[in-house]
């Protein structure tokens, strides 16, 4: 039996990896996800917005596939949009499973539009999977929905989760500003994790962020952020990265270079970067909104209310006593993250059956 999956997206890391290695012992069912089309004309052109997330697409595609899974890609569709998508999937009899990976997305400041659009995706899904029991029981709560629970798989390829971690001083905590989304408050974090590492002789503040926050009439300039964080670097209490984005192995150079992680959120669900730290034996610092905790070991602060500053910086000095007394951060091994990558393509197979009977179920 084969099972042929529109996955939405297909090509992201998360998505790839909920295939086995490659080598390992094939299931019972084989699993196929059609590639991403193209947004644009050109096959050079990225997936997103994807095109398999239109109704059109769907009519003249039915043919090709017996599943839709949407997990990204959805938030540059209304609510209305994504009516006629699952209209056109009821139409060809073919059934929706979602992946809930965020409640609330990160990039929007108010939760309304995400909230309308999962209301639609989550009623409609024959199937739901997310990645915590946390977010399963929210999903219940607000939806009348269950969800599967299954792990974010690994991140980071084989190589780097072998790699092996350097050794000694200095205790360095890295910051990612990324490019100030929506949901980051960067200069209150900033100041705490300073704070925190004031008197500690062996303590480096590395602090990243994208060139289009620290560079006038670019698209997501700060003045107020890059003046501080000068102004910091100037007096020597960070050290400043200016940057675009990194490539994967830049990524992961810079955080496996990291003893602790901090994510400055303050509001999300899940976190595919924690899982990147988890690979490389990175600790990590995050707030306690959303499930972080409950993905793999954190360490936590409020990410609400006046204690935000005060928990983070006991949080990382925390992570410096654990650097201190030789507490090393729990840390995935190749061998448990590929047995994991089979479990979840196992697990995926038994939702695309059962989503593909309950829609038999209905037409019937």
């Amino acid at each position: 039996m084969s099972i042929v999956v529109a996955s939405i997206p297909s090509g992201h890391v998360y998505v790839r990896h909920l295939s086995p290695v490659p080598g390992a012992q094939p299931g019972t069912v084989a699993v196929t996800r059609l590639p991403d089309p193209p947004s644009g004309a050109s096959p050079d052109s990225p997936w997103w917005p994807p095109r398999m997330l239109t109704s059109a697409w769907i009519h003249e595609h039915a043919a090709e596939f017996d599943v839709m899974h949407v997990h990204f890609g959805f938030d540059a569709l209304s609510p209305r949009d994504l009516r006629e998508v699952v209209a056109a999937l009821r139409e060809h009899d073919k059934p929706l499973v979602l992946t809930v990976h965020d409640l609330r997305n990160p990039h929007h400041t108010a939760p309304d539009t995400h909230d309308a659009q999962l209301g639609v995706l989550v009623g409609a899904a024959d199937q739901i999977i997310t990645l915590t029991p946390g977010s399963a029981e929210t999903i219940s709560a607000r939806w009348g929905r269950e969800a599967t629970v299954l792990p974010h798989p690994h991140v980071v390829p084989r190589a780097w989760v072998e790699n092996p971690r350097r050794g000694g001083s200095p205790f360095v905590v890295g910051l990612h500003a990324k490019s100030l989304r929506a949901n980051m408050d960067p200069v209150t974090d900033l100041d705490a994790v300073v704070t925190a590492l004031e008197g500690v002789p062996d303590a480096v503040l590395r602090v990243d962020v994208h060139t289009d926050v620290m560079t006038p009439v670019m698209r997501n300039h700060d003045p107020a952020f890059a003046a501080h964080v000068h102004d910091l670097a100037d007096r020597g209490l960070v050290d400043l990265h200016v940057h675009d984005y990194f490539s994967d192995d830049e990524l992961w150079a810079y955080l496996q270079g990291l003893d602790v992680s901090v994510l400055p959120y303050r509001f999300g669900t899940h976190s595919g970067w924690l899982e990147a730290c988890h690979d490389l034996g990175t600790w990590v610092v995050a707030p306690d909104c959303g499930f972080y905790a409950e993905q793999r070991p954190v360490l936590s602060y409020r990410a609400d209310g006046p204690e935000r500053a005060a928990t983070l910086t006991a949080a990382v000095r925390e992570a410096h006593r654990r650097f201190r007394a030789g507490v090393v951060a729990p840390r995935a091994t190749w061998a448990a993250r590929a047995a994991e990558r089979s479990d979840l393509a196992a697990a995926h197979e038994r939702v695309y059956a059962a989503a593909l009977e309950r829609r038999l179920a209905c037409t019937s």
